[in-house]
């Protein structure tokens, strides 16, 4: 199922753009998460769904989500992202992506 990616806030597709004129490493993150973001927008579920009982509140309060996805990246990588509709468009919506050891605390892990 087909759907448009989008940013939950202009200050992470800020972050997401200056990948590109950082380190190499982060340059790499910019291609993996390029690529993650080709896979959601070809499928909004190629994810790993986080059960709701495990979703952070911080999330929650934040965006006002009701689902969460995890898409796993290279080198222990993880992007979050939630799945909404708008009407007839299937819309998802990057959160945040961290390292695995940022995410282990994160979810508490």
């Amino acid at each position: 199922m087909k759907c448009r990616v989008v940013f939950a806030d202009e200050k992470l597709k800020e972050a997401f753009e200056k990948l590109t004129d950082s380190t190499t490493e982060d340059r790499n993150l910019y291609k993996w998460l390029n690529r993650a973001f080709d896979d959601i927008s070809e499928n909004a579920f190629c994810g790993i769904q986080i059960p709701k009982r495990l979703i952070p509140k911080v999330y929650i309060e934040k965006y006002g989500i009701d689902n969460l996805w995890k898409y796993n990246l290279p080198n222990a990588w993880r992007l979050l992202y939630s799945v909404a509709r708008d009407e007839i468009i299937i819309i998802s919506i990057i959160l945040e992506w961290l390292s695995h050891k940022e995410y282990e605390k994160k979810f508490k892990y």
